[in-house]
């Protein structure tokens, strides 16, 4: 008797085995229509997944709103705060020129270092083997455009026109090896501390403004602009922020790294400065007079 359904039990593990490859093989088969057990186990698997699912998302989507809308609050705060702030700004420029055109009438003087007039101009061509050097513009010496000119753009100076031709112009951008590019610049703080940009830091991809005063203390983010001292360029022409400064080799002057505010990589619309009042020889800046006998 034990071993009749020792017996039993063998045949059926063994009939249940081939049941299971059976259904198996069955259920690997392709087939354009499902069986009726397959299909109602697939809706009911497919319906609770629905049942847990979409609250799930809603749920979910609820504190990703409320998440978004701390956020745009906290945005709008900032962003009326900035307002409030340049509103501000704004009517103390206003005031500021105000009061400049006053006292410019008080003392008849028309003229002053900061007024230029700008041309418009797109840049048209640009090296790759010379990026960092030059850019081609549209506009020559027919609109205008003459050598030495300072070329900017909306955010600062970028460069200066080194030479013009009647319809095209070629800008030597600040960035350029040329140790002989130099611009006349002052460190804006309060005292006013000047120094002159001589050439191109490459590893740091800083413009190097060199002849500080030893003595002058010059902090990182301090602005940089032309001074207008140059004879070429108006004044107030922004250039850049320090970023760091160092003494020069001999320790008699400092050396301030300036990161310049304009993106001197992508150029495609710029501004020609040409400065309105009178510009001085270069021979009465180096002190070379003519005697006249």
């Amino acid at each position: 008797m034990p071993q009749f359904f020792l017996n039993k039990r063998l045949i059926i593990l063994l009939v249940s085995i081939i049941i299971l490859v059976a259904l198996i093989g069955f259920s690997l088969k392709q087939r354009e229509e499902l069986t009726w057990p397959e299909q109602f186990v697939k809706d009911t698997v497919g319906w609770a997944q629905t049942l847990v699912s979409r609250p799930a998302h809603y749920l979910a989507g609820f504190f990703e709103n409320v998440q978004d809308l701390q956020n745009t609050y906290e945005e709008n705060k900032t962003l009326k705060s900035k307002l409030n702030e340049l509103a501000q700004l704004k009517a103390n420029v206003q005031s500021l020129e105000d009061e400049n055109a006053k006292l410019r009438e008080i003392v008849d003087k028309q003229e002053a270092l900061r007024d230029f007039e700008s041309i418009q101009a797109t840049v048209i061509g640009r090296n790759p083997d010379r990026w960092n050097d030059l850019i081609i513009i549209n506009k020559g010496s027919t609109s205008g455009v003459e050598a030495n000119m300072a070329v900017i753009t909306p955010t600062g100076l970028i460069g200066k026109v080194k030479n013009s031709r009647q319809l095209t112009a070629t800008v030597q951008l600040l960035s350029s090896n040329d140790t002989t590019n130099r611009v006349s610049a002052e460190i804006l703080g309060d005292e006013k501390v000047y120094g002159q940009i001589e050439g191109f830091d490459k590893e740091s991809e800083m413009l190097l403004l060199k002849k500080i005063p030893y003595e002058a203390k010059i902090e990182k983010g301090q602005l940089v602009q032309t001074s207008g001292l140059g004879g070429v360029f108006p004044s107030d022409l922004m250039i850049g922020t320090v970023e760091e400064v160092v003494p020069d080799e001999y320790g008699l002057t400092q050396t301030a790294y300036v990161k310049t505010s304009a993106d001197f990589y992508d150029l495609e619309h710029v501004m020609v400065v040409k400065r309105t009042m009178t510009q001085p020889k270069l021979s009465d800046m180096m002190g070379e007079e003519e005697e006249k006998e």
